[in-house]
């Protein structure tokens, strides 16, 4: 298909691509604000655009708006569809566009352009009668948007700001070929029924409790499931080299007006008084990881020094984006931060893409990598830019990882990879993290006596794999649709009396598997046992043992895996031993 540009060029692009993809849905949008005109002609448009996963148009409605307007709007997308009309890109003055939306009452596009200097040119696109401010990139025809479908109506304060008025977001989604909506809303039920806030709900994991929004409680099975990952992550870290800390979460203004996040971060803080003295709950680990490095000199001798921190941290998150263990208040961040020197620094960030590469393995996950590089809000010196942004390219050829560049979407502090994670539904997360400090030390005065026995400033890293342990475990759910593999799964094996009878031997058989390190439950309740069997399958306990006369005269036991409909009767030590080699044990 053509896509028109900003610039008025046209160029081939197919859907699949992101250009493309952009492309159509900027149009879908364009479309929706069009349909809505025909139908309302009082509404006022306010904005739209393109999202990751579609599009949307904000409105001003003079009556109520409900689910129930959405599919005649619909139906009006599909005529400007099949109208062909062709996308033309117009350039007019500021005045001229000005009273171009004067005439059709759209005072939210006046409002954008009175912020522009006047001799600033504005970009339109039309669409038949419908002109729209945007600077595109559009397709080239509206008959090639094939398969329409409104999402979703929400609230949206105009330009993003609670100051400003509350306006009606209309999502939607659209696609070249009705068979890709077809897959599409397949995949939104799949979400839908993976969505770890229900199974997390469902599986006794985790609660939301309006005593407290945004801060999750783990219950006892999930407590256990985040002490898997904890403990995981422990070995490989005491494996690699890495010392294990903990510090306060409430330190003084002092330290975050040296770090700069007062002055920079202050409004994501919580903050409080002690004794006439302001304080801040941690946002971030990094400023108490510092001050750890202070409490005595350092030699070069001394480096590379990897300190990690299980750090609990709280940011201010607006209730509207608040969603479940993915967006939260408080979250346990697993850092850890490296102090080095210059010469350190690709093989230190080899062996940190090395340790994220092999945790991401051990949850069947594939990544891609994204090399962010210098914003324009930057700090420090040109030279420091350009060794740290090359000794992360170095580290990344060196370790054959492919990358793309993002340009200008560093920290301010230093450039930084990024590992962006895929789901078994194709979704994308970003998780792990690297980032190099040259400033952090310098605001912190840290140093090291080097072999020509000067004090030198150290380089930082500043480093995540799971990034938050509880948006990891929200991702864990979702992809393994809460069944998770037999090391991960918070009940492993669940022993299942047939009735009263056998409830002693079972209880024998939980002995023994306990002994063994296996982590299980007995259903003792007076139930039968296909009651007892669909409950444990409805609770994804990787195995079921059923323990009856046979079981008990024999001291076998009969297993049955949760995918499976077969019983399989072997001895105890046997099924133990399979436990074991089927990844019952954690294990570096």
């Amino acid at each position: 298909m053509k896509v028109r540009m900003k610039d008025g060029s046209v160029t081939e692009c197919k859907f699949e691509e992101e250009l493309g993809c952009d492309a159509f849905w900027c149009t879908a949008s364009h479309v929706l604000a069009q349909a809505v005109k025909r139908i309302y002609p009082s509404v006022k448009c306010a904005n739209g655009s393109a999202t990751k996963d579609g599009f949307y148009y904000d409105f001003e409605f003079d009556f109520i708006f409900s689910d129930s307007h959405l599919k005649s709007i619909e139906d009006e997308m599909k005529k400007i569809s099949k109208e062909n009309l062709i996308s033309r890109r117009v350039e007019l003055s500021r005045d001229d566009a000005i009273s171009l939306m004067s005439e059709r009452n759209e005072s939210y596009k006046i409002m954008l352009m009175n912020d522009m200097p006047a001799e600033e040119k504005v970009i339109c696109y039309e669409l038949g009668e419908y002109a729209d401010l945007s600077t595109g990139p559009y397709i080239s025809n509206t008959n090639l948007i094939k398969a329409f479908q409104l999402t979703t109506i929400a609230g949206a304060y105009w330009l993003g700001n609670e100051k400003n008025k509350m306006l009606t977001r209309i999502y939607g989604v659209a696609f070249p070929k009705s068979s890709q909506l077809e897959e599409y809303l397949k995949l939104q039920e799949e979400i839908k029924r993976r969505d770890h806030r229900k199974l997390g709900r469902d599986l006794g994991l985790f609660a939301l409790m309006e005593e407290g929004p945004g801060f999750p409680f783990f219950l006892p099975k999930g407590m256990i499931l985040k002490n898997v990952l904890i403990n995981y992550w422990r070995e490989i870290h005491e494996r690699e080299g890495y010392c294990e800390i903990s510090t306060p979460i409430i330190l003084n203004r002092d330290l975050w007006q040296t770090s700069g996040h007062w002055d920079h971060y202050r409004e994501n803080m919580y903050t409080t008084v002690i004794e006439d003295m302001d304080y801040a709950i941690k946002p971030m680990n990094c400023p108490g990881g510092m001050l750890v490095y202070k409490q005595q000199p350092h030699s070069y001798r001394d480096l590379p020094i990897r300190i990690g921190e299980l750090g609990l941290v709280h940011r201010y998150e607006k209730s509207g984006v608040l969603h479940g263990l993915m967006r939260a208040r408080s979250f346990t961040q697993d850092d850890a931060h490296i102090f080095m020197t210059q010469e350190q620094i690709t093989e230190e960030i080899m062996n940190v893409i090395r340790i994220i590469d092999e945790m991401y393995i051990k949850f069947g996950f594939n990544y891609k990598v994204e090399l962010s590089t210098r914003p324009k809000n930057s700090i420090g010196s040109d030279e420091d830019w350009e060794v740290a942004t090359e000794s992360l390219k170095k580290a990344l050829e060196l370790t054959g990882k492919e990358y793309v560049i993002n340009e200008g979407d560093g920290a301010f502090y230093g450039p930084k990879i990024d590992f962006h994670l895929e789901d078994s539904m194709g979704r994308t997360w970003q998780c792990g993290s690297i980032q190099l400090d040259f400033q952090l030390p310098l605001r912190f005065g840290a140093e090291y006596i080097g072999a020509d026995g000067e004090r030198h400033r150290p380089i930082m890293i500043h480093r995540v794999v799971f990034g938050s342990i509880e948006r990891f475990i929200g991702i864990l759910i979702e992809h393994y649709a809460g069944k998770f593999p037999l090391w991960l799964a918070p009940v492993q094996v669940k022993v299942l009396p047939i009735s009263d009878r056998f409830f002693s031997y079972g209880k024998e058989v939980l002995k023994a598997l306990k002994k063994n390190g296996i982590r299980c439950e007995i259903d003792s309740r007076n139930e039968k046992i296909g009651y007892k069997i669909r409950e444990a399958q409805l609770d994804k306990v990787p195995y079921m043992v059923v323990v009856g006369q046979k079981e008990m005269e024999c001291g076998t036991v009969s297993v049955r895996k949760i995918d499976s409909k077969e019983l399989e009767q072997i001895a105890m030590s046997e099924f133990i031993e399979s436990l074991k080699c089927d990844g019952g044990q954690m294990s570096v």
